[in-house]
């Protein structure tokens, strides 16, 4: 394996890690030799974690609620105290609740704010100075495609990707000096069952989801969790040592 793409002795927190791009990049980490923990609330984590080991990858998995600073702290910890060391994080949990700013209730806010934003800031937050303990590491975030742009109905959801995109601008010039590394990845419309839901809130059928979803975008098709984990890929490994502040879109030509 190249030596500036191999994470071998490398241990990499993933929230959001049951399914979707989470898992997906979990896999794709693991494949290149890294220490996999995976977070989520789902305890389909568990399984997810068991049929990575089944292939012969080292996985873990915490139940935790990104939401909430004490599972974050209780769980930041277990997994330094584990592995001695955290190398990357990969800040992945995220909803979405498509409504207009008018539709929407306080309560649908929160939700998607705390679960996208507070989380992303509360794992950093406890990993940061384990971390920097270690010599460094990198943070990937995962904004969006409506981190860059708006998108309609999706008003929670832009206010999440948005601030990830910025806070993770924030984060790379405070923590450059410790060696961490942070940066966001903005996916377009990934087959994920979130895309799923998405196409249930809106009430639409199949044709004209994926009409929509396609639109113009250059490669003519939705992507996949690995499309989006071979970048994270490439951010967590040292092909990527002198790239940090930026946000990088993979979302097949969408935003060009």
């Amino acid at each position: 394996m190249n030596s500036l793409i191999s994470l071998v002795g490398k241990v990499a927190v993933i929230s959001g890690g049951a399914a979707g791009i989470g898992l997906g990049t979990a896999e794709v980490l693991a494949e290149h030799g890294a220490i996999v923990a995976l977070l989520d609330v789902s305890k389909k984590g568990e399984e997810a974690a068991e049929a990575l080991r089944s292939k012969g990858y080292q996985a873990v998995f915490y139940l935790c609620d990104v939401t909430d600073a004490k599972s974050c702290r209780e769980t930041i910890s277990a997994i330094a105290d584990k592995f001695g060391r955290i190398d990357i994080l990969f800040n992945n949990a995220g909803v979405t609740v498509r409504k207009t700013i008018v539709d929407l209730t306080e309560e649908e806010w929160d939700f998607v704010i705390d679960v996208g934003l507070k989380g992303t800031y509360l794992l950093s937050k406890y990993a940061i100075p384990i971390m920097a303990a270690g010599g460094g590491g990198s943070i990937i975030n995962t904004g969006s495609g409506w981190g860059l742009k708006g998108g309609d109905r999706a008003a929670a959801y832009c206010a999440v990707k948005g601030g990830i995109v910025n806070l993770s601008r924030a984060m790379a010039i405070d923590h450059g000096a410790q060696n961490i590394r942070v940066n966001s990845v903005c996916p377009g419309d990934t087959e994920t069952a979130m895309l799923r839901e998405e196409q249930r809130q809106l009430g639409e059928n199949d044709e004209i989801f994926m009409r929509n979803a396609i639109g113009s975008r250059p490669l003519q098709r939705i992507g996949t969790p690995r499309d989006i984990a071979h970048t994270v890929l490439y951010l967590a490994s040292d092909l990527s040592t002198w790239v940090t502040g930026t946000a990088i879109p993979v979302d097949g030509g969408g935003i060009a």
